[in-house]
């Protein structure tokens, strides 16, 4: 069989604060909102944007998210989201079929705090919680730690500072 990949990497603020709950099986899952907006210049050179809203679901099993998001996922905060696309169907209470997509999150880095432009990185006081579905070695669930970004100020990629250039003539290659 050939292989396949489906995989969403997301960058952009929380809209709203996130809504927890435990299902039937025991298990929590975490939902919130996540908008990333793409901006261009039209034909006559006017400015456009427009801000897509993806639905993002993190659960406790296997990847143990609940606990990050609700701990620390606020609204407003910047954000990088990585999992996959799920879409679901289902029957409302009156047996209509609805349709759902959602991103099923595997990785949550806080990156900041409110800021249009992603420019807040280290706004939060101490480390940013990092949250992984899966330890380098592979085996178990990972957990919190690590910052998330560098403080923002000169150039750099949409909010990134690229790490200073120090010369160094005493490395070993």
């Amino acid at each position: 069989m050939a292989r396949s990949l489906n995989k969403v990497m997301l960058i952009g603020n929380v809209g709203s604060d996130p809504e927890v709950r435990s299902v039937g099986t025991g298990s929590r899952v975490a939902q919130f909102s996540v908008a990333t907006s793409r901006r261009w210049n039209d034909r006559n050179g006017q400015p456009q944007e427009k801000t897509e809203w993806h639905r993002v679901v993190a659960w406790d099993k296997p990847f143990n998210l609940v606990d990050i998001v609700e701990k620390y996922v606020k609204k407003g905060d910047r954000i990088y989201v990585e999992g996959e696309i799920e879409y679901r169907q289902y029957q409302d209470k009156d047996g209509v079929t609805k349709y759902s997509t959602e991103i099923r999150a595997r990785e949550i880095v806080l990156l900041g705090g409110k800021s249009e432009g992603g420019g807040d990185f280290g706004s939060r006081e101490g480390s940013a919680p990092r949250a992984r579905s899966a330890a380098p070695s592979g085996g178990g669930a990972g957990g919190a730690g690590g910052r998330a970004g560098a403080p923002a100020g000169g150039g750099g990629y949409d909010g990134y500072e690229a790490p200073p250039f120090e010369e160094d003539d005493d490395l070993p290659f």
